[in-house]
Formats: structure tokens, C-alpha cells, sequence
């Protein structure tokens, strides 16, 4: 489960104090989880919470006078939801664990222990999502099963299910084909006596190999025969499946009125890809589906790779759109002279190849990838009458119990091709859910070592997104967004590599850059007459101590620029949880004009007590209230009381993923100050939006 990521943990906190609340709301998401917190001050308010968008998790101090604890177990009884409450304690004992219990809760935290409370709700959250992803599933499963089931019934194709070799399901053509009435006159009958007598022998190899989960050919051409004695030649089609709970083999049966030497040829066809001769992406995929089954039916071991040339569209452009299918053949004939019999192999999209082996452990699986790699880094490739220079990235997954999921095994896949092409290309990356840290801890190291080389050789740009006024101001104003700069024409986005940085020490660097170039931009565009507010993010590791500050004052000095075009914002979170740094760093900066502005504002429990500490130029709004904002009351409700708080305390206000039209009209007659986002302007490399 991704915390903190897509995931934002809805969370009803009961406790008389609202700073105690709002330090475990700060805790949580400096501990990188998003958390959306209510803290209701009555019993009504809590019935109304409950009533409109239940909370994922609740926290209660068993002290609360807001909510007494007793009143809160009933509420959440009489709600019949899955709603896990959680104590809070300052001391756990026997009694405070039964009583815990005894009442209906799910467990207790030590209020003074942030680590076990992080680490408990991260658990019962997962273990919440866990509950209702199963009963999605379950639920998934059984309209699935139905609507199969009279698919299957419907089908005009002859279906049946058997289960060692037995009649376990038959619909109504199957049964009409062979000559029964209904499905009780075949029910346990073995497969066995629908075959002619001269293919009894091989078909019972066939069963054997099934029986032990062998891989067998999808397609098999047999004489069968009915119960009036007559034969006919046909084809069987086998796939896994299940039925009832039981693992089973889908049977469908043609009967072959046609060339059975050209129903091979065309079937042969219908599998390939046309332009490298390989499997096609639909024929490789069942091929994957048997393989994932087997791993996790028999504990089988397959090597599955995704393997993309590296630069495609520069070599596209070296080699003419009108060869494209040359290039593609070229890698494919390539890809050939490294894989043998044991290889299943298949042109997976535009430019992409994908190759399966069975039986491979994760040092097999390994030497595949470098070999295939080293097929193309140590030679020249052919394509038609051009010699190019072409290397490939891989991204691979070690198949087992542990990933016995199709849609696992390729996003897995995809993942790691990304995160190869993402730090240059010319590798692979292999994930082995047995060996998860080792692989990660390469990852890391590896983009480590790329954000250390971007700071080195400055390799870092800003791109500009215009915050437009509502009101009419007119002042240039501008948004600052670091971006790294990978292969040429690549810019890899900053959630891909701050939170690397932050965890190697490495953000407080980028924050010197980002701060440095913004101040670089701010001069060269007061020499070019135009007065431009730039705004730019810093992180609270650069409140530790005074050296981006004195960075600013040399920066300053250095390019002849205004402090107080300069804006340094941070998110309303960080500095509540470093109130003193921030108030340290808020004076000094503010001798020489620049400002700061809060992030991320009205996610805390009590935001505006907040800046009764802390002096907030510029406060922007949570991206969360954008959310479907032309329809949503609460979250209209929300903005307008913050930009009438706002407006009272001199304070000015900003609503960022700004999305269409009808968000636009809320923000303005709830008067928020600027509006930013794609739907007004995208942010890019150059300041060229005419505020005018």
C-alpha cells in the first residue's frame, strides 16, 4: 500500500486538546503519510461527521469531555461500518489493554511514543485497506462469476470445465455436440470418453501432463466422438481456470470444417506479430496468465522481462519514419541470437519486446538481462542498410508465489524498465519480491548518485507557472519549480528524485540552487525592466541553521536584486513541527525584504493559529479543496471562510490546480487573491504570460 502518495488517510481525532491533535496530525505527515484530520467538539458534530464522509481511522483519548469515549463506541456501533477506533494512552498496562478490547477497539497507542503511534495506524490502515479491497473483490468475484456463467450458457461455442480428466460443467452447445439431454448425464464422465479410440493414448499424455501442472500446448487436434458412436475431427482449446473454488481446465471444442493443415497455417497467423515474426502482445499474455498460475499453483520459478531500445524516437529520427518496421525487426533479430528453446519471446507494444523463461531463479533471471543488454551495448545493430549504435533498458520481475499476479508482474515490469530509463538507460532492473531490499537499495543508490552528478554539474532548471490575479493587480508573479535534467531533451519531475534527496541529505543543496537561481532570474529581469515576484519552495532542513541565509544575502548582492520580489514558501505542516526554526529564519530573511508564504494551508486542525506565530505573507490553499470544487459545498465553504480570515489578517491567498471554469467563478466570489494551474497556464521554461 502507497502512503502518503495516492492515499489520503481520513482520520477523526477525539481529545480535549487541539494542540495535542494537531502534533500527531504533524507527526503523521512529516512520517509521509497525507492525512485529511476532523476533530468534532460534540456529540452532533460527530454524528454529522459520520453520517456525511466517514473516517478511516479514530483516535480517542478515553479523557475527552468533547465526545465522551463510551458515546463515540455507540456512534460508531450504530454506524455498522468498518470504522477502527484506537486508543490513546500516555502508559499501556493489562487493564487499559482488556478494557481496550472489552469496549470494541481495535488497540492502544502511547501518546509519547510517536514511532509505535506511526507505526500502529500505518498497520490498522493497512490492514483496513486490506478488509475492503477483499470484500471489493469478493463482491468483483461473484458478479463475475455470474455473468460468466450465463455467457458460458449462451455461448454457441461448446464449453466445458473438467477436473482430473472430469465433467465438472458443460453448457448447452457442448452437451448438444456430444448427444446428452442435460448436464447430469455427463457430470463426472472423464474427458477420456469423447475421444476416438485411436487418440485415447495420446490424450491420456496430455491429461498426465495437466494433472501435474506441465505446461501443454493452448490447441490440440483430435478425432471426437459422440455417444452414438461417430466421430468427427476437432480441435480442443485449454486454458487454466477455476470453478467453484476449484482449479480446472476451461475446454472449448470445434468441430474442423476445414483444412486442418490451413487452420494451423492461419491459427499460426493470428499469433504472430507480422513485422518481427515473434508472439503478439494477446498470444503472449495467455502465455503469461498460464505461467503466473503455475507459479503460484506449484511454486514454479519464471523469468519475465521487458526490454525497450533506449533513445527510440532519436533513432526513428536518424534512421526516417519509413524504416520504423526495420528498426523493429533489427532489435528483434537481435534480441534472437541471445535467447534459445527455452524463451518465450514477443513483440509487446510499439517498441517493446517481452521475453519469458521458465524454471529461472533470480541469478538466472539476472545473467538473461545482462546478456541481453550486452547484445546490444557490444555491437553494432543492422537495420536495413544503416548501422546505428542502439542500447536497451530492461526492467524484469523474478516470478513466484510472492507476485502471483499478472497485473503485479507487469507493473512491476514497467517499473523498473521506467526507473532504468529514468537514470540513463543501457541496464536493467530486476524486482524479486525475495530479495526486495537489496534491488531497492541499488535503485536508490543509483539516483543518488545521479542527483549528486546534477548538483556538481548544474544540472537542475526552474520552470515558471503564472499566478493570475482574480482581482485585477496586474503584478508579474510567478510560480518556481525545480526540474533535473537527465538525457538530452529529458527532465525528470521532482517527485521522482526529491524524496531520494531528502532521505541522503541532498535537499538541502537543491534548496540552496533553487533559492540562488530564483534570485539569478529575479535580477536579470529587473535589468530587463520588468519587476517579477517569483515564488519558490525551500524545505525545513533549511532551518537548521543560518547558511541559506547568508546564501541569500551573497545571492542578493551578487545579481542586483530585490528581496522582496524573492518569496520562500513552506508547508504549513513543517513549520508547525519546526515553529522556532521558522520564526528564527522568518526574521532574519525579512531584513533583507523576503518574504514566506505557507503551503499547503488549511490542512491542520487549527491553521490560523498558526500565523498568531509565524508572519505568512502568501497562503495557498490545499490542493485538496480544488477536488470536484464547483460542485462540492463543504469545499466552497471551506475556501471562502479561509480567504475572509486571510483577507481580515492582511494575509493574501492562493488556489493552485486550478481545473476548469466553473472552480474559477467559486474562487473569485469567495475572494481568493491569485488562481494557478493548467487550466489557466502550464508552467514552463520561459515567463512569457502577459499579465496585462
Amino acid at each position: 500500500m502507497q502512503f502518503g502518495k495516492d492515499k489520503v488517510l481520513r482520520l477523526l481525532i477525539i481529545d480535549d486538546s487541539v494542540e495535542a491533535a494537531e502534533g500527531i496530525v504533524s507527526g503523521l505527515r512529516n512520517n509521509g503519510i497525507a492525512v485529511r484530520p476532523t476533530r468534532p467538539e460534540s456529540e452532533d458534530a460527530l454524528a454529522a461527521q459520520m453520517g456525511t464522509q466517514p473516517p478511516d481511522l479514530v483516535l480517542a483519548s478515553p479523557d475527552a469531555t468533547t465526545v465522551p469515549l463510551d458515546k463515540l463506541m455507540q456512534h460508531v456501533d450504530a454506524s455498522g461500518k468498518d470504522l477502527p477506533v484506537l486508543i490513546l494512552h500516555d502508559t499501556i498496562d493489562d487493564a487499559r489493554l482488556l478494557e481496550a478490547r472489552e469496549i470494541g477497539a481495535r488497540g492502544v497507542l502511547l501518546r509519547g511514543h510517536m514511532a509505535h503511534l506511526h507505526d500502529t495506524i500505518r498497520a490498522e490502515w493497512a490492514d483496513l485497506e486490506a478488509r475492503r479491497a477483499l470484500r471489493r473483490l469478493e463482491s468483483q468475484v461473484r458478479e463475475t462469476e455470474r455473468r460468466c456463467d450465463a455467457l458460458i450458457e449462451s455461448s454457441r461455442d461448446p464449453i466445458a470445465y473438467v477436473h482430473e480428466g472430469m465433467h465438472i460443467r458443460a453448457n448447452s452447445a457442448y452437451l448438444e455436440m456430444f448427444g446428452f439431454d442435460s448436464f447430469d448425464e455427463i457430470e463426472g464422465m472423464s474427458l477420456l470418453d469423447m475421444i476416438a479410440p485411436s487418440h485415447v493414448d495420446g490424450f491420456k499424455q496430455l491429461l498426465k501432463q495437466m494433472s501435474k501442472g506441465e505446461p501443454v500446448a493452448p490447441r490440440h487436434e483430435i478425432e471426437a466422438r459422440t455417444m452414438d458412436g461417430n466421430s468427427f475431427p476437432a480441435v480442443m482449446e485449454f486454458t487454466n481456470a477455476s470453478y467453484e473454488g476449484e482449479a480446472c481446465q476451461q475446454v472449448v471444442l470445434r468441430k474442423q470444417e476445414f483444412d486442418p493443415e490451413l487452420a494451423r497455417e492461419v491459427e499460426e497467423l493470428r499469433q504472430r506479430d507480422q513485422a518481427t515474426g515473434m508472439l503478439n502482445r494477446a498470444t503472449f499474455l495467455r502465455t503469461l496468465e498460464d505461467a503466473v498460475a503455475d507459479a503460484a499453483q506449484n511454486a514454479t520459478h519464471y523469468a519475465f522481462l521487458l526490454i525497450e531500445p533506449d533513445h527510440y524516437a532519436r533513432l526513428l529520427q536518424d534512421i526516417g519514419l519509413d524504416a520504423a518496421d526495420e528498426l523493429v525487426a533489427a532489435f528483434a533479430e537481435r534480441l534472437r541470437t541471445v535467447l534459445g528453446e527455452d524463451e518465450t519471446v514477443a513483440r509487446f507494444a510499439e517498441h517493446q519486446f517481452a521475453v519469458l523463461r521458465r524454471g529461472s531463479d533470480h541469478r538466472g533471471t539476472v545473467e538473461l538481462a545482462e546478456a541481453v543488454r550486452k547484445a546490444f551495448a557490444d555491437s553494432v545493430l543492422e537495420a536495413g542498410s544503416r548501422s546505428l549504435t542502439a542500447t536497451v533498458s530492461i526492467g524484469g520481475v523474478q516470478i513466484g508465489q510472492k507476485i502471483a499476479s499478472v497485473s503485479s508482474v507487469l507493473g512491476k515490469a514497467s517499473q523498473g524498465l521506467q526507473s532504468t530509463i529514468g537514470v540513463g538507460g543501457n541496464r536493467a532492473e530486476i524486482f524479486d519480491p525475495g530479495a526486495v531490499d537489496r534491488a531497492e537499495e541499488e535503485r536508490v543508490q543509483a539516483w543518488v548518485a545521479r542527483i549528486r552528478a546534477a548538483l556538481d554539474g548544474d544540472r537542475f532548471v526552474l520552470h515558471y507557472q503564472p499566478l493570475i490575479s482574480l482581482h485585477g493587480d496586474g503584478q508579474e508573479l510567478y510560480n518556481g519549480y525545480v526540474r533535473m535534467q537527465g538525457d538530452p531533451g529529458e527532465l525528470v519531475q521532482p517527485l521522482t528524485f526529491l524524496q531520494i534527496a531528502e532521505e541522503h541529505g541532498l535537499l538541502w543543496e537543491i534548496d540552496r540552487w533553487v533559492v540562488g537561481r530564483a534570485i539569478a532570474v529575479i535580477g536579470e529581469r529587473l535589468r530587463a525592466g520588468k519587476r517579477t515576484t517569483l515564488i519558490v519552495k525551500i524545505s525545513e532542513v533549511s532551518l537548521q541553521d543560518d547558511s541559506l541565509v547568508h546564501h541569500i544575502i551573497e545571492q542578493l548582492a551578487q545579481h542586483g536584486a530585490e528581496g522582496s520580489l524573492l518569496v520562500l514558501q513552506l508547508p504549513e505542516s513543517k513549520v508547525f513541527t519546526h515553529l522556532k526554526a521558522a520564526q528564527t529564519f522568518q526574521q532574519a530573511v525579512a531584513k533583507m525584504g523576503v518574504r514566506l508564504g505557507l503551503e499547503q494551508f488549511g490542512s491542520g486542525l487549527n491553521s490560523f493559529q498558526l500565523l498568531s506565530h509565524f508572519d505568512a505573507a502568501f497562503l495557498k490553499l490545499d490542493r485538496s479543496f480544488m477536488d470536484d470544487l464547483a460542485a462540492n459545498a463543504e469545499h466552497q465553504a471551506g475556501i471562502r471562510e479561509i480567504a475572509a480570515k486571510a483577507s481580515e489578517a492582511g494575509k493574501q491567498t492562493i488556489a493552485e490546480y486550478v481545473q476548469d471554469a466553473g472552480s474559477m467563478t467559486v474562487l473569485f466570489g469567495a475572494g481568493v487573491d491569485y488562481a494557478q494551474g493548467h487550466f489557466l497556464a502550464a508552467a514552463g521554461p520561459e515567463m512569457d504570460y502577459d499579465f496585462q
